[in-house]
């Protein structure tokens, strides 16, 4: 299969050893990936903040960039998750085959590769964040709020990391506040909620926050450095990746 690496602007921008991890990673596991160097942001900020009117130009180029490829992979649910939900083309359909065929990173490890064994090793006490948009958008792992057996796409990929120790939390799926332009409509709240959030991990235990996005643990991070805790933050990528890296 042909796959298309979709990397989210703020990755690209801000953290691109998250992309070089995500791609590495498809590559140790013989993946025909592929980054079109046209690709640009999903529209996302433009819809959040009420203006999808304006995403017309990026749907047009998304799908340009990437209507040849038989699957998209991206290290971010929340850009995947908008990519399912909002795309829109100009001719009726033209969208549909990306919707179906694009995959958040640890869901197509699991679901597509079926990966098992995992030659990753990452030596220390993580605690894993569940990210909303990929929890409750993209079911990568069960909800709290359900009476339903527990699973996790992406704690399952974790667990087949050597060395690692994933920690439990009190609370396994709150929301870190972050929420796109909401950290910025409601900072206050959005504020708390993180700094609650990096509490649990704190008082667990953890010397890593992991996530499949890259959003929320900017936001984590942000509070860690300005309480300066010695916590650290990390993209999961960067974890399954971590074959013969010393850190």
């Amino acid at each position: 299969m042909k796959v298309g690496l979709f990397i989210p602007c703020y990755v690209d921008m801000l953290y691109p050893k998250v992309g070089i991890a995500t791609y590495s990673l498809l590559k140790k596991l013989g993946v025909n990936v592929t980054y079109p160097m046209g690709q640009t942001c999903c529209g996302q900020p433009m819809a959040n903040s009420g203006y999808e009117n304006l995403t017309c130009e990026t749907n047009k180029n998304f799908i340009e960039q990437f209507k040849d490829f038989d699957i998209i992979v991206a290290p971010s649910g929340s850009c995947v998750l908008h990519i399912k939900e909002h795309l829109k083309g100009d001719k009726e359909n033209q969208a549909v085959p990306i919707q179906e065929n694009i995959y958040e990173l640890t869901e197509f490890l699991t679901d597509v590769l079926k990966i098992n064994n995992l030659k990753a090793s990452f030596p220390h006490k993580v605690g894993f964040h569940q990210s909303c948009h990929g929890q409750r958008g993209l079911h990568l792992s069960g909800m709290s709020e359900l009476t339903a057996a527990y699973f996790s796409k992406p704690e399952q990929l974790l667990q087949q990391v050597e060395n690692i120790e994933l920690i439990r939390l009190d609370k396994q799926d709150e929301c870190c506040g972050f929420g796109g332009t909401f950290c910025i409509t409601e900072e206050a709240v959005s504020s708390k909620m993180g700094k609650d959030r990096l509490a649990d991990h704190i008082k667990n235990g953890a010397e890593y926050i992991t996530a499949c996005d890259m959003s929320c643990l900017m936001h984590l991070e942000g509070i860690a450095n300005r309480e300066k805790k010695e916590v650290k933050i990390i993209h999961i990528a960067e974890i399954l990746n971590t074959e013969n890296v010393n850190r």
